[in-house]
């Protein structure tokens, strides 16, 4: 049993580019994902997945020179970014992590992959079917056949550029499954899309001695301490860039 972890990242980002290179804690963001992410003791194996545009030459030199593997695929068509590296890594068990998620913690991701391996004929494992956890702690798993049947049969761009939709999507055709946690921090936002998300996070850091090991936990501590941290990057809409590409798909319709 393969568990690879397949972290999606690149530096053209729209509303925030170059955002996975930019500082916390005196590295740049990925790295302190990728050291997170190591700690997690269930993942095999680590690659980012990135694209062939020239633009993500200087994120592929960089995971080069620090021995982290990578793959280059589609910039657009996210889902069959992740099924060529997949076939390239070979897996039984893909993690989808998104690498605009620096406090993704291994902690949860051991307990989502002892979960998933225990059951029998689970397709797609995931928190965010019905989301309780802050925006920047979501976790998806799901199974290289999953994966492969979604790249064979999605056609929405919705669905491709999301990679899982089309799983999560058609429950008659994949067994799903979901995790959640009490209480409900759904409305917390953990993610860097724009610069006031990284402003926060970098606030809570700061808080914490830039320890950038500091778990999930101590990051909730931090901000129930300190609740106008919050404000920094409040009013964005959880899962933006998904809810996006569905504006642009029901406009082309039209």
């Amino acid at each position: 049993m393969k568990v690879l972890a397949i972290i999606q990242a690149r530096m053209g980002s729209t509303r925030f580019p170059a955002k996975i290179m930019a500082e916390l804690c005196e590295m740049p963001m990925i790295e302190v994902l990728l050291r997170r992410l190591q700690r997690a003791k269930l993942l095999d194996q680590i690659v980012v997945a990135t694209t062939t545009e020239s633009s993500d030459d200087v994120l592929c030199e960089w995971l080069k020179n620090n021995n982290i593997e990578y793959f280059r695929g589609s910039e657009n068509d996210v889902l069959e970014r992740f099924y060529h590296c997949a076939r390239v890594y070979q897996p039984n068990v893909i993690v989808r992590i998104t690498a605009d998620d620096p406090l993704k913690d291994p902690g949860i991701i051991d307990q989502a992959i002892s979960d998933f391996i225990s059951f029998v004929d689970v397709d797609y494992y995931s928190n965010t079917l019905r989301p309780t956890f802050p925006e920047g702690l979501d976790i998806e798993l799901f199974t290289f056949e999953a994966l492969q049947r979604a790249h064979e049969c999605a056609v929405l761009a919705s669905e491709r550029e999301h990679v899982t939709p089309f799983i999560w999507k058609h429950p008659a055709k994949f067994s799903i499954k979901g995790f959640e946690m009490q209480p409900d921090l759904s409305q917390w936002r953990w993610t860097v899309d724009k610069p006031a998300d990284l402003i926060f996070i970098q606030s809570v850091m700061g808080v914490l001695n830039n320890d950038i090991y500091a778990s999930y936990r101590n990051v909730i501590d931090v901000i129930c301490k300190h609740p106008e941290l919050s404000t920094i990057n409040s009013g964005t809409v959880r899962n933006e860039g998904y809810l996006n590409s569905l504006v642009s798909e029901n406009s082309s319709e039209q």
